[in-house]
């Protein structure tokens, strides 16, 4: 009895086992075809996609840097997908982009952009944001810095808060519309109405032969036009010109007498006179010539007082791309280089009209 007991506890073991090694099987078969499933799967996806065209496999993909789809070329590239916002005023006709983004798209063709009107909220906070004083705008995202147009000319961007915008002006972009103007500060040389609907700001340089043709066409215009506009200079002295700084510590030194509109008709009559050499006596007696307080304007040119205010103003035409002299707004109206005295008067009586 108790060896038939024992035989038959083997049996019900083996019967015991053998099932659970039949589930084993069965579901170790079923892993595999449901890997086999998965991987045939996507081999079908594959080919099924190639087949319609209608998509590409990623194994595919890598192993090809450029293909055709739907009469489309498709060209893989090392950077990635850049994005930009592009800030602009779509009625202003001298603020077109689709050249702009070509010469883009050729130097960073992954570019995304995305278009934002200057208004909007959005838009104001980025021209608050980078200082933007010029429409067309660019403010790139922070993965224009893994390109390699980034790295060869990361100078040309401003960098806030992981955007960068493009130095518009270092780059050559033209401008198409002022949305700020120079500011009239307090200390500079005004003539004219304050409460004029008209604001003309010149960017000169005494040394700059074409600020000296330009002067007396200024000066008739100021006196014909000084109870309608506003009249605001700003030093510019360019670095090539090497007595205009000079000069400029001169003409502030006389403002501070009020005879700087005097004193610049002398700086520009007798331009090739003391722009040939380093000639502060010079200066000094073209302040004496005025009737100025010789003393006072001797030591306050000696001291430099007025270099903070130059400088001042050259980064105010550096902020506008302002790079040459005369460069004169009529309000939101630039002109520059060589102005003619109907030039600007044009302009002026078109400002006035509005």
């Amino acid at each position: 009895m108790e060896m038939e007991k024992n035989i038959q506890t083997t049996e019900e073991e083996k019967i015991v086992n053998g099932k659970k090694i039949k589930n084993k099987t069965k579901n170790l078969i079923s892993i595999v075809i449901l890997l086999l499933g998965m991987f045939l799967g996507s081999l079908f996806v594959d080919f099924s996609q190639l087949i319609r065209r209608d998509g590409f496999s990623a194994k595919k993909l890598n192993q090809s840097d450029i293909f055709e789809a739907d009469k489309k070329t498709w060209v893989a590239y090392g950077d990635p997908a850049v994005s930009v916002d592009v800030i602009n005023d779509d009625s202003c006709e001298n603020c077109k982009v689709d050249e702009i983004l070509v010469w883009l798209k050729r130097i960073l063709p992954t570019l995304s952009t995305e278009k934002i009107n200057y208004n909007s909220e959005e838009g104001k906070q980025l021209i608050q944001k980078f200082s933007i004083k010029t429409l067309p705008a660019f403010v790139f995202g922070s993965e224009v810095k893994q390109t390699d147009f980034y790295s060869q000319a990361g100078t040309l961007f401003d960098e806030k808060d992981s955007q960068l915008a493009l130095r518009t002006q270092d780059v050559g972009i033209p401008v198409g519309k002022y949305i700020e103007l120079p500011k009239i500060n307090e200390g500079d040389a005004i003539f004219g109405a304050n409460n004029a609907k008209v604001k003309v700001v010149i960017f000169s340089d005494f040394q700059c032969p074409y600020c000296k043709l330009f002067q007396p066409a200024l000066r008739d215009i100021m006196k014909n036009y000084q109870d309608k506009v506003l009249f605001d200079y700003k030093f510019l002295p360019m670095d090539i010109h090497t007595q205009a700084n000079d000069a400029a510590l001169a003409a502030g030194c006389a403002l501070e007498q009020n005879k700087f509109w005097e004193y610049a008709d002398k700086l520009y009559a007798n331009q090739t006179i003391w722009s040939t050499k380093d000639d502060l006596p010079k200066f000094k007696e073209y302040a004496k010539t005025l009737g100025l307080d010789a003393a006072k304007f001797n030591q306050c040119l000696v001291d430099k007082k007025y270099q903070t205010k130059i400088d001042a103003d050259k980064k105010e035409a550096d902020s506008f791309a302002i790079s040459e002299t005369p460069s004169v707004f009529v309000n939101n109206q630039l002109q520059s280089g060589t102005i003619s005295a109907d030039q600007l008067k044009s302009v002026i009586d078109s400002e006035l009209t509005k």
